[in-house]
């Protein structure tokens, strides 16, 4: 079949995802519903099929970003999230970063004996060696500006025999690369752009995943497209765009996003 680019696909994410041909997605980036913290209109879904899907719709070179957490239940967290991981490396991905987005602390998530929780995981997986990427350089650097020797394996002023270092000096950037913790306010969207979806993707965690790991004109997929934030970004970041939902609730509210967004 030819690809549905550019849409929002209502409908099963596993049934619709069989329909498309081997190799065909260059990104994905979503999020699915926490064991049972949300039931997102009683919809039920099945992670196995999802994740057999998406190694088969991955291009060589492809990667799948995965924001996930964990429910507290009696007191333990379920460590679905972990075991998903690990799943996904069984199927043949490679774990390329265990990344963590901080958030505003939401009290203790069901347990009064942790400490308040503020992050989530975010495992970006590769189909292979990862094709596109773009590592975001805008950590601002402490010592910009000043002239120092650049750092081999963790050294700086000293060669590996010990002695004197005759490098030239360099100036320091004023920015150098991100670490793998990101931080975003819970649910961040721009302008009026708000919907009564319960658990809005920030655009800006969408938009920075898309940024790193694809190029213009590449396919991203949210195959669990919810409010649409993955597809309006992939969009705005001149992407083509595949979102799969099942609830018609919520395809209407991503088709209103994508109709109000700076569309090229």
């Amino acid at each position: 079949m030819n690809l549905p680019i550019n849409q929002i696909i209502c409908g099963d994410n596993v049934e619709t995802l069989r329909g498309f041909p081997d190799d065909c997605i260059d990104l994905t980036v979503t999020s699915p519903p926490y064991d049972n913290l949300r039931t997102y209109g009683g919809h039920s879904w099945d992670f196995e099929g999802v994740a057999q899907q998406l190694w088969r719709v991955t291009k060589p070179g492809g990667v799948v970003v995965w924001v996930v957490a964990d429910a507290t239940i009696n007191g333990s967290e379920t460590g679905t999230s972990f075991r998903q991981a690990l799943r996904f490396m069984e199927i043949g991905f490679r774990l390329l970063d265990t990344m963590i987005w901080n958030k505003p602390p939401a009290g203790a998530n069901g347990s009064s004996q942790c400490y308040p929780q503020s992050c989530e995981f975010m495992f970006v997986l590769s189909k292979g060696s990862p094709t596109s990427v773009n590592r975001l350089q805008d950590r601002r650097n402490s010592t910009a500006g000043q002239m120092q020797r650049k750092t081999i394996a963790g050294r700086c002023g000293k060669n590996n025999t010990g002695a004197k270092d005759m490098r030239p000096l360099a100036v320091t950037p004023e920015f150098g690369l991100r670490t793998n913790v990101w931080e975003y306010a819970v649910g961040a969207i721009s302008g009026s752009d708000h919907t009564s979806h319960p658990a809005v993707f920030p655009e800006a965690l969408a938009r920075d995943h898309i940024l790193s790991w694809s190029n213009e004109g590449d396919t991203v997929l949210d195959p669990f497209s919810g409010s649409g934030t993955t597809a309006k970004m992939a969009k705005l970041m001149g992407r083509q765009f595949i979102g799969i939902e099942v609830n018609p609730e919520y395809c209407e509210i991503a088709e209103e996003r994508l109709r109000q967004g700076v569309l090229f």
